[in-house]
Order: structure tokens, then sequence, then C-alpha cells
């Protein structure tokens, strides 16, 4: 097996860096994803998917690499990176041109060109494209179609969402990884490529929202009619849990994260007055008992505040308590107990745990929720070979940031595949 069969993701989160390689099944018609190795280091010199320290973030990315190519036993040559965090924004556009054939039949040269002048709105000076969506076109004025190839026509139109960061941080973060000694095959908005591997077609179709809770920050995104509706940062995560289990204890980050991960649960009423726990198990010098119900409120005020964060953005674009297939949670904080119960009196949807789904593994990473967005950069980079469906690869082998991409390899002296 050679290294180009392999697809490999990184995910740069805030509180750790995680990578999974994968390959192409090649019994399966539909490409099913088999992941070969996975591995997690502890993230330095990034804070809310934003890059505070190059040199400790390289070291962090590095450690994660050899760790995984340790598992594998080969080299991790080029890579799909995650990008996340509240500078990323979403815009609409509209992009318009004439058939280009005799004959008015529409080309893929004439989607490209009508994915191009959709570019063409004013996007400010210091942000980058990071993805050019397609939601739907028109031909001759007849809207609501999702792929125009083969048909006739002499205007094409496209709605497009522009997906775009600004261009200092997205620098960082390509400068980070091709100092590892590894090459660059696309920036994904973390949330899609979670999306790519807990949600169904079908869900999509019908709306569903992704929660992917993270350390520093949880990302959202909302799809709708199989296009994505809604994308965005909030600036709380299961850091923020820690630090008040930390504040109300009053001890150590380090005990309250114990705490968290040992005993904490969303829900106050599954225990009783008398379910206690004693601190110096955990780390304190001294015994020190402490309400398990105690902790639980502490933690569901904050979750609280969370969920209502959620429901703000979906009042935004009328969408509360209206999504058929509801809420998907996932990311390392969906792990702690009680939280799809709270989200489903909360954010009245249905809520489930986001398991990334149509994968197989040789490590129980796969059914971990922290890894869902590196397990979905793998699938990310598997669907964007020729087997992958016509609609997606219209917008999906689309590289907006290729130039900025090639001028960063040359000036590090990345090694290129």
């Amino acid at each position: 097996m050679s290294n180009e069969s392999l697809f490999a993701g990184i995910d740069i989160g805030s509180t750790a860096v995680r990578i999974a390689v994968g390959q192409k099944m090649p019994a399966s018609e539909r490409g099913q994803i088999h992941i070969i190795g996975a591995a997690e280091t502890t993230s330095e010199g990034i804070n809310r998917g934003v890059i505070n320290s190059i040199e400790d973030a390289v070291s962090s990315v590095s450690a994660c690499i050899e760790k995984v190519e340790r598992v594998t036993g080969m080299p991790v040559g080029s890579v799909w990176v995650s990008i996340s965090g509240s500078h990323v924004n979403m815009i609409e556009s509209k992009g318009v041109v004439a058939i280009s054939r005799p004959d008015g039949e529409i080309r893929d040269e004439d989607v490209e060109r009508a994915v191009d002048a959709a570019q063409t709105v004013a996007t400010p000076v210091n942000y980058e494209i990071i993805h050019v969506i397609p939601r739907t076109f028109a031909v001759d004025g007849q809207k609501d179609i999702k792929d125009p190839l083969g048909m006739t026509g002499i205007r094409l139109e496209v709605d497009t969402q522009i997906i775009q960061g600004l261009t200092s941080h997205i620098k960082n973060l390509t400068k980070c990884v091709y100092r590892t000694g590894v090459n660059i095959e696309r920036l994904v908005l973390g949330v899609l490529a979670t999306a790519e591997v807990v949600i169904s077609p079908r869900q999509k179709e019908l709306g569903v929202a992704v929660v992917n809770l993270g350390g520093a920050s949880t990302s959202l995104a909302v799809f709708e009619h199989g296009d994505i509706l809604h994308v965005t940062s909030l600036p709380l995560g299961s850091d923020h849990i820690t630090a008040d289990i930390a504040i109300g204890l009053r001890t150590s980050i380090d005990v309250a994260e114990r705490v968290k991960l040992q005993y904490a649960s969303a829900l106050p009423k599954s225990f009783g007055k008398n379910d206690k726990i004693d601190l110096k198990e955990l780390g304190v010098q001294d015994s020190e008992e402490v309400s398990l119900k105690y902790i639980s409120q502490i933690v569901e005020a904050r979750c609280e505040e969370l969920l209502e964060k959620v429901d703000r953005e979906l009042k935004a674009i009328g969408r509360s308590g209206l999504l058929p297939a509801g809420i998907i949670l996932t990311g390392g904080g969906a792990k702690l107990p009680g939280m799809v119960e709270l989200a489903k009196e909360k954010l009245r949807l249905p809520v489930a745990l986001g398991y990334p789904v149509g994968l197989t593994s040789i490590t129980d990473r796969v059914n971990d929720l922290s890894f869902a967005t590196a397990l979905g950069l793998v699938q990310w980079g598997a669907n964007e070979t020729p087997t992958d469906s016509r609609r997606n690869r219209i917008w999906k082998r689309y590289k907006p940031m290729e130039k900025m991409a090639k001028g960063i390899r040359k000036l590090f002296g990345a090694v290129t595949h």
C-alpha cells in the first residue's frame, strides 16, 4: 500500500490535536473508508482555533503526526486540515454567465465560470475564501436546479454561499502544518468535516443542526434541503465547565477537570443529597467532601447558557424548534452525561449523539466523539476523488486558496508529493 492511497485529516483544536488516517476499501462501491490509525496529543499555542504561538503549535502538530506514523508504519505525506474559530463567517453571493457552447449545452467549464463569477463579491481585504458552495442554479430563469450539467440554455446563474476567514489566521495555520514537513491538500471548515460522518443525506434534506462541543468553543452548522443554511462559532466550550467547577469548589483546574470527567453530569436530579465525593481521591492534599448534586448544578448552569446561545442562533434563522431531524451533538463536550436530555428540554427538538457512521476501523477511536472532525476530514479527502457525486465535486474540488498555499510551500520549503 502506497501513501498516495491514504487520506489523513488533522483537527487542530484548542485542547488537543487529533489526526486520523484511512484508506478506501477497494471492494466497496460507495468508497467506504477504513481507518487504519488515529492519534491525539495535547495542543499548545492554540486558543479558540487561533494560533498564538507558532513554535508551540508546530511542536504539538508534529508530535501528533509522528505518533500516528508509528501506529500506521507509513509516513504522512499530505493532509486535510480543519479550520474553525469566530473569525470564520459566511456570506451569500450570485454568479451569472453566458453558456459558451453554440448548442447551448452546459458543461463543467460553464459551471466553474459561474462559481468563479460569484466570488467577485466584495470580500474584505483581510479575508480569504475557504469554501465556495453552490446552493442552487438557474438556467434561463428556471430556478432551483441542483445540477445543471448537460442541460441546455443561454444564461446560467448560481446562488452560492462563501465561507471566508481572516487571512492572518489562515496563513498562521498553514505555516504551522507546512513546517512539520507535510503538504496541505485543503483547509476545511471543521464543522462541515464533522457533518460528513455524523449526519446522513436524508437528515440534511429534512433539516438538521450539527453542534460540535469543543474545548474552548462550540461550532454550529445548520442544514436544510441538502444545503448549508447557517454556520457559526460560539465562544463557549467544555473548558468553561471545568473553570466553573474549579471556581465553585475552590480547587485547581487539574482537579476540576478530573471531577468533570469522572463525576459531573448536566442533570442535578440524577443525584441525591447524600451523593458525595472526596476531593482527596482526585489529588487534593486534605480530605474534602463535596456534593455531586452541587457539582451538577454548576455544570447544568453553564450547559444551559451554551444551549441558549445555540437556540438564539436557530431563532435568528427562523429554525428554533423547527428542525425535523433535530440536533446532533458531537465533540468531546458531548460526552458529558445528561447533555442529550438537557438539550432536548432546552431546544425542544430531537437530540442524539453524533457518532461517525459508514466507517470501519481497527481502532476504537472511530467511536470517540472527540475524533468526529478528524474522521470527517478523512471522509472529505476520500470524497474529493472521482467516485464522489458530481454535484459535490462541483464545489469540493474547488481550491480557492491554492495560490496562497503554493506561496507558503515555497517559502517554507515544505515537502511536496
